[in-house]
């Protein structure tokens, strides 16, 4: 796991030698085990190992080359999350899974189940974006994997299905009344 040594330090991933050397001390100080009031052993052993990687100028190199990376990550994460088009996507794709293995438990109530393959083929939806669906939905106990190890619709992924087509039905109702 990344840790930002900069933050940890309370300085700027700009600081020169000389602030690194100050806040270190600073920091050693009050989170050294010997003090009695502040004393903090995973947070001292944090601090050196942040200090020994900053104060070394091939160490840091390296090191701003993860935090950069790092920083991207979190960007993308930050942009994505605040991008409402790809919850409502999400939305639908896994609506869509439903509606796949409620029909297939319906027209062979003997045979509900759709392989991986045929579910991403079914569905549009790439594997890799795929599996967070899958783990979704079968952590709200909707879907199941089967003894064959396809996946099948469970009572309460019926339940959710209906209770979801019945919201749209009365939505589009209202909807229709109001012209």
């Amino acid at each position: 796991m990344f840790i930002d040594y900069y933050e940890l330090l309370e300085i700027s991933p700009n600081a020169n030698s000389e602030t690194i050397e100050r806040i270190f001390r600073y920091f050693a100080m009050r989170y050294h085990p010997d003090n009695r009031d502040t004393g903090d052993d995973s947070r001292f052993s944090e601090i050196v190992e942040a200090h020994n990687t900053l104060k070394d100028p091939v160490k840091r190199a390296q090191y701003d080359i993860q935090y950069r990376d790092n920083l991207n990550v979190r960007r993308e994460l930050t942009e994505e999350a605040s991008n409402t088009k790809g919850l409502e996507r999400d939305v639908v794709i896994q609506a869509k899974l439903l509606a796949l293995l409620y029909v297939k438990r319906r027209q062979d109530v003997n045979n509900p189940g759709i392989g991986d393959e045929e579910l991403e083929r079914l569905s549009g939806c790439p594997r890799e974006h795929l599996d967070f669906h899958l783990w979704y939905l079968k952590a709200k106990g909707w879907i199941a994997r089967i003894e064959n190890g396809m996946f099948a619709i469970t009572v309460e992924g019926i339940d959710r299905a209906n209770s979801e087509h019945s919201r749209d039905v009365a939505t589009t109702r209202l909807l229709d009344h109001t012209h």
